[in-house]
């Protein structure tokens, strides 16, 4: 039990973590760096919808370090995150009303928390969707594989 409770600790403390479990919400952390806490999430079919709460645990504003949490299948990161970048600020670097777009966050500065709330009717289990911060640069570190489980 020792054991378990030691690799426990220190896979904790190595930074970004799995966020697999039955859950249908997940609380993730940003700072004043390029990296969530979470490295990957996995949702159940079953939840009819899944909340994602994000804190900005660092100082710095939105419009110098601003974060944000955006969902989109694997092929369309990149085209959704360089388009984000002229949609600018205001929309969240969000292409508005872009269909690869599952779902999004409001970009949030230190200290600021937000939440998204979306339905799991549109995700399909075992389909490849990345979840990544669309600031502009931000996106090519901060981002991680979203799974859905039948």
């Amino acid at each position: 039990m020792k054991k378990i409770l030691k690799v426990a600790i220190l896979f904790g403390l190595s930074g970004a973590a799995s966020l697999s479990q039955a859950a249908c919400s997940f609380d993730v952390e940003v700072g004043d760096y390029l990296k969530f806490s979470a490295a990957d999430m996995t949702v159940e079919k079953s939840c009819e919808s899944i909340t994602v709460n994000l804190k900005h645990t660092g100082q710095l504003p939105a419009n110098i370090m601003g974060h944000n949490w955006v969902l989109s299948k694997n092929a369309e990161v990149q085209a959704v995150a360089t388009e984000g970048m002229s949609a600018g600020l205001a929309a969240s670097y969000v292409p508005q009303g872009d269909a690869r777009v599952v779902a999004f966050s409001k970009v949030i500065g230190g200290g600021e928390t937000t939440s998204i709330t979306f339905s799991t009717s549109g995700l399909t289990a075992g389909e490849g969707y990345t979840f990544f911060c669309s600031f502009p640069g931000h996106s090519y570190s901060m981002r991680g594989a979203f799974n859905v489980n039948a």
